[in-house]
């Protein structure tokens, strides 16, 4: 499988577009931070590097055996692979393969790179990235990103990530293929979802010249306002910047004793900054814990104790053989549950869990949720429609 976890990192990165075009001092700063990894980060690049090897088995870039070779050596080196992955992996692969062949049906000449490095400097100061699929044909280009995350579906409707993607590989290809409409495309195989966005070519250029360049010039000298906002999520600063406590502590102004106090009007100020508070607490209590637990840093007024915990078997097999021993029935040893829908369907296939299944499984109405109206969810018009979807 491929180096994906020594990839070149880039000051003005794609993924992070969408924080240092809102807030362009931000890039800069995470400078003064080291890269940290997680499992999840872990995880998600063993999922590309075999995606990477199962999409060049599928256009003919590496043979079959070849394949299984890398396969099995992921399967006993890498603690990530399972099942679960290849399948995902598999349903990824499979609509990528349906893209080049949606293009070949309008083109004969269809080219297919993975793990493209993509440069998009001419807007963006060393800027690059890497582009898990991009096929180009005549009148056409699309670039396909695999999301192997489950926690947020990502959309690639104005998603400044995909654009910079779709800039570069249009700024690569532009003067050999007759390039008139780019579509973006993020695959995301465990949410099941699949969102796809299409700009003419001269609007991409547009918004690359008017509104990307402007912005990036100023990010990478460092100059600007800092701004906080959800773009904050995935910042290395997050936990100690100044501008995202302010913008946060604003909300202490109001008097969260007795809400009936509030005018609706406030109430409709503070409900989009509320998650975004909450957020914000989680994330400074991480850091003052990591700070306290593995630099020593002392608080004022807090002190590091163990916290409370709960008791587990050291050898489960050991604790049914010595129970068995002493007389103890199977009955008061074991707990018997069919498995949850979920894992039902994975455990013997979503045709069969279909076919036998479809009259034992309802999904009742989900529970009542105040979210901004640009959400695409129907209504709930009144407290009666909502008694009677529950009734």
């Amino acid at each position: 499988m491929s180096g994906h976890a020594q990839r070149e990192h880039a000051i003005l990165s794609a993924s992070g577009a969408s924080r240092w075009m809102a807030c362009s001092p931000s890039a800069q700063l995470e400078e003064q931070y080291e890269e940290q990894s997680s499992v999840f980060a872990e995880e998600g690049t063993a999922a590309h590097e075999l995606a990477e090897d199962y999409l060049k088995r599928e256009v003919g870039e590496i043979a079959k055996g070849t394949f299984t070779r890398r396969l099995n050596k992921m399967k006993k080196n890498n603690e990530h692979y399972s099942q679960a992955m290849f399948d995902y992996v598999e349903n990824y692969a499979t609509i990528v393969m349906e893209h080049i062949s949606d293009l070949k049906k309008h083109s004969s000449d269809v080219l297919v790179l993975l793990e493209e490095r993509l440069d998009f400097s001419r807007w963006v100061p060393q800027g690059f990235g890497t582009g898990d699929v991009v096929l180009v044909a005549e009148e056409t280009l699309e670039v396909i990103d695999l999301k192997y995350g489950k926690g947020v579906a990502v959309s690639a409707e104005n998603n400044p990530q995909m654009r910079l993607y779709a800039l570069g590989a249009l700024n690569q290809f532009e003067m050999l293929y007759d390039i008139h409409k780019v579509r973006m495309t993020i695959v995301q195989p465990r949410l099941d979802s699949v969102s796809t966005d299409e700009i003419d070519a001269a609007d991409l250029l547009k918004w690359a010249d008017e509104t990307v360049k402007p912005k990036a010039d100023k990010a990478i000298e460092g100059e600007g306002q800092f701004q906080a906002g959800s773009h904050c999520r995935f910042c290395k600063a997050k936990s100690e910047c100044r501008a995202r406590a302010e913008a946060n502590l604003e909300m202490a102004k109001f008097d969260f004793q007795d809400p009936p106090l509030l005018s609706h009007e406030e109430i409709a100020e503070i409900l989009p900054k509320a998650d975004e508070l909450q957020k914000w607490a989680k994330d400074i209590q991480s850091h003052a814990l990591d700070q306290a637990e593995r630099h020593g840093v002392k608080y004022p007024g807090y002190k590091l104790v163990e916290g409370r915990s709960n008791r587990k078997y050291t050898d489960e097999k050991a604790v049914i053989k010595t129970l068995k021993d002493n007389g103890v029935s199977e009955e008061d040893i074991f707990e018997k549950k069919v498995r949850g829908i979920t894992k039902m369907e994975k455990a013997i296939g979503k045709k069969p869990f279909s076919e036998y299944l479809a009259d034992y499984v309802i999904k009742p109405a989900g529970k009542p949720t105040l979210v901004p109206e640009s959400d695409k969810r129907p209504e709930i018009n009144s407290i009666d429609s909502a008694k009677a979807d529950f009734s």
